[in-house]
């Protein structure tokens, strides 16, 4: 089992930024693919950010690049999400999730653990 907190969620205005961050319980966090995901209200779960286990690898959902940095930091079991110039569309809870399958999976099903959540409102 590997337990996931989100958080650094919060009101921004338009324009803004802000950063996530995501701990992770278990020690063998390094061995694991971690991904971030968001869920605006009323639309599906959509993928926003991967990153492989030794952070050397990362990939990004079309609308988030050039805005948003995934990274992490091993040695604190805690990935991170870099996000600026938001936009009011940017408002959404933003998951992090954790997994063992191979390449950096944007495909919410491929992650086997879930954090909660935390609320990103971006305000125009």
């Amino acid at each position: 089992q590997v337990q996931l907190v989100e958080s650094g969620g919060g009101l921004v205005q338009a324009g803004g930024s802000l950063r996530l961050s995501c701990a992770a319980s278990r020690r063998t966090f390094s061995t694991y693919t971690m991904g971030w995901f968001r869920r605006a209200p009323g639309k599906e779960r959509e993928f926003v950010a991967a990153i492989s286990w030794n952070g050397g690898t990362t990939t990004y959902a079309d609308s988030m690049k050039g805005r948003f940095t995934i990274s992490r930091d091993n040695a604190k079991n805690t990935v991170y999400l870099q996000m600026n110039s938001l936009k009011a569309d940017d408002t959404a809870v933003y998951y992090c999730a954790a997994t063992l399958s191979a390449g950096l999976p944007g495909i919410g099903n491929r992650y086997n653990y879930w954090g909660q959540g935390t609320q990103v409102t971006v305000s125009s």
